[in-house]
């Protein structure tokens, strides 16, 4: 936990990986554009979870890319989520390196289950909470074979979700069954 010179409690994790990741992403190609199968894979995501919002996270030093989307509307833009989300537009894939819980999950490398921010001071002041109505929170951790934490997979839902220790377990299986989809692209195999 890190504070700013004021005192104040950081929201946003210290990611000393940052530089590393953003090279290796680069190499990979990711976190720049759209991926149809990173779509399909956000997609499944929804499914199986049953939540409304589903993604493919790449993370570097400044903002967050949703290279995979899934939104209960489909629609996607090269705008702001925040703002599109709570004017029920179109959703972005682009959002602040300081918004949502994904930054936490690259840089704790775990998995991270928030059945209702709100129970949680460290995550409920987050501005997805107020901007966009985020209230769980269900995300894990996409660690390659370099050791390299890439970006996550997560659902978020504008309601509290009772995850579980299932809803753990499938977030982590996904995320292994996606690095092993990422290996295999890198093979040339994909």
């Amino acid at each position: 936990m890190t504070y700013d010179p004021t005192g104040h409690l950081l929201l946003t994790p210290v990611d000393p990986e940052a530089p590393v990741r953003v090279r290796r992403l680069r190499r990979l190609g990711f976190g720049d554009r759209p991926d149809p199968a990173f779509d399909t894979f956000a997609d499944r995501l929804a499914q199986v979870t049953g939540a409304p919002y589903a993604m493919v996270n790449f993370i570097d030093e400044n903002r967050q890319y949703f290279a995979g989307l899934h939104t209960p509307s489909g629609r996607h833009n090269g705008g702001s989520l925040t703002a599109a989300a709570a004017s029920g537009g179109a959703v972005s894939r682009v959002m602040a390196r300081d918004h949502g819980y994904c930054p936490h999950v690259v840089v704790r490398r775990k998995a991270l289950v928030l059945e209702d921010v709100c129970d949680y001071p460290r995550f409920a002041g987050n501005p997805v909470v107020d901007e966009i109505g985020i209230r769980s929170y269900l995300g894990a951790p996409l660690i390659d074979r370099t050791g390299i934490a890439l970006g996550t997979i997560c659902v978020v839902d504008t309601e509290p979700r009772p995850w579980g220790r299932a809803g753990l377990e499938t977030i982590k299986a996904l995320a292994a069954e996606l690095v092993a989809q990422i290996h295999r692209r890198e093979d040339g195999r994909f």
